[in-house]
């Protein structure tokens, strides 16, 4: 096994990586810029390095710094987490250049599927069904119109690379497009260095669908369910994510996780990642992107499959095979996962900074909690609002809603604002509990509060 890994990121991510190499006898060594010094994760490992100052430019996002960390550290591996490097080629082809494993899948990998454009032509090549619309980018917002023109509106402007809901808008009518084509693509390319885009159809009111996969280098490859994820807020970034999809039809989950292999395989893939889906409600899908990292929500399907997601990605980077079988993955219950950030609900979501004063976790039979968070810590301006993830598993669907909804109860938080208090409106409210939802619930949801108020 490894003998050193370090993480090349922060945060609940960081402090979960560093359990799971602890767990398996790793040592582990952390990175962290000046605003981070007293994060847990700095804390749980076993060396910590300061890589900057307390932005992300000058810290977690300083590929210099990282690289001099990494060979200062003597690891011989990095676990990159989500975000940050986790699907930049160039990050990975660095340490290959160094002599250190990444954690992840082969640099080929992430630059086929780190391109919307080409992973598109991936699924099509692997017979797996696309949104119709554009096969690449768009040269410009005349083009997008001609397409946008010929598969009929709404559509959606895409950002041919990254993701997390960033360079992604909707238009509903051509007198829009070429002014919200120019924003789409300007905050692509100061979100990811390109503003190349691409134009798709809008499937209305769809779900937002995910498979895990995860396979070795010696060619096997199993998916581990699926995760619904259509609990979105404006900008498209998930809020709450369960395991599994209640009410899919077998026959489709099973099309959908082989799809999602033939998509992975095709581009040689290697190590975890996730192929997204739309689904409307015919329970037709249609291939979205894929993400060659570990997810957010990764949480749910260790819950459910008995699977430690970060342990056979540690095997599988050192060369190990897969120790499981499709036949082996058998879904058990159900869970849900909660993004609890540092955010004020009556203000818009704005950002809430400041030290924490009170942290009182819930706790309980089927609770998990992950987070880099406890009273006293002080939550800076410089990092995703993401604070804590709020996992529950019940027997049932049912049972997960209300564990779920407990436990946002018993969740006390003084010092900063969060969305605890929006949380618990959203999972109390019948049509979630009902699994009556779709990407277009949370919109509607917060124009329903809003109208109450007038």
């Amino acid at each position: 096994m490894l003998k050193k890994v370090l993480i090349a990121n922060r945060g609940e991510i960081a402090c979960r990586v560093i359990r799971a190499c602890r767990e398996m006898g790793v040592a582990s060594v952390a990175i962290f810029s000046e605003a981070d010094r007293e994060s847990l994760h700095v804390k749980l490992a076993d060396e910590a390095i300061c890589v900057g100052a307390g932005s992300n430019q000058d810290s977690y996002l300083n590929l210099a710094n990282v690289l001099m960390a990494c060979q200062i550290s003597g690891a011989e591996a990095v676990h990159p987490g989500y975000g940050y490097f986790s699907e930049r080629a160039n990050f990975a082809a660095a340490l290959d250049s160094l002599g250190i494993k990444f954690i992840g899948p082969p640099v080929a990998a992430i630059e086929a599927m780190g391109d919307k454009a080409s992973a598109k032509h991936a699924a099509v090549a692997s017979n797996c069904p696309v949104v119709p619309g554009s096969v690449g980018s768009v040269a410009n917002e005349v083009e997008a119109l001609k397409i946008a023109e010929e598969i009929g509106f709404p559509v959606l402007l895409k950002a041919v690379a990254g993701g997390g809901g960033r360079g992604i808008r909707r238009v509903d009518d051509a007198e829009d497009l070429a002014s919200l084509f120019s924003t789409a693509s300007a905050e692509a390319q100061a979100s990811f260095g390109s503003g190349e885009m691409l134009v798709e159809k809008c499937v209305v009111e769809p779900r937002h669908v995910e498979i895990q996969v995860i396979g070795d280098h010696h060619g096997n490859m199993v998916y581990l369910g699926e995760r619904e994820c259509s609990i979105q807020n404006l900008r498209h970034q998930k809020l709450v994510e369960e395991a599994p999809f209640a009410g899919l039809p077998d026959s489709v989950r099973r099309s959908m996780g082989e799809a999602a292999v033939r998509v992975a395989q095709s581009v040689g893939y290697a190590n975890a990642g996730t192929v997204e889906f739309l689904v409307d409600k015919d329970f037709n899908y249609y291939f979205l992107e894929m993400n060659t990292r570990l997810q957010v929500e990764h949480p749910v399907t260790e819950q459910i499959t008995g699977v430690d997601l970060v342990h056979l990605m540690l095997k599988i980077a050192n060369g190990e095979k897969l120790p499981i079988t499709q036949e082996d993955v058998l879904l058990s219950g159900h869970s849900i996962e909660a993004r609890i950030t540092a955010q004020d609900p009556s203000k818009d979501f704005a950002p809430s900074t400041g030290k924490i004063t009170k942290w009182c976790m819930p706790m309980g039979n089927g609770v998990r909690m992950e987070t880099h968070c406890y009273a006293g810590f002080t939550v800076s301006p410089f990092y995703d609002p993401m604070i804590a993830k709020l996992i529950v598993t019940g027997k049932t669907r049912d049972e997960a809603c209300a564990k779920l909804a407990g436990a946002l109860r018993e969740f006390d938080v003084e010092g900063i604002q969060t969305n605890i208090p929006f949380l618990r409106e959203l999972v109390d409210d019948p049509r979630y509990r009902a699994g009556d939802f779709s990407t277009a619930f949370v919109p509607r949801f917060l124009q329903e509060k809003e109208d109450a108020t007038l």
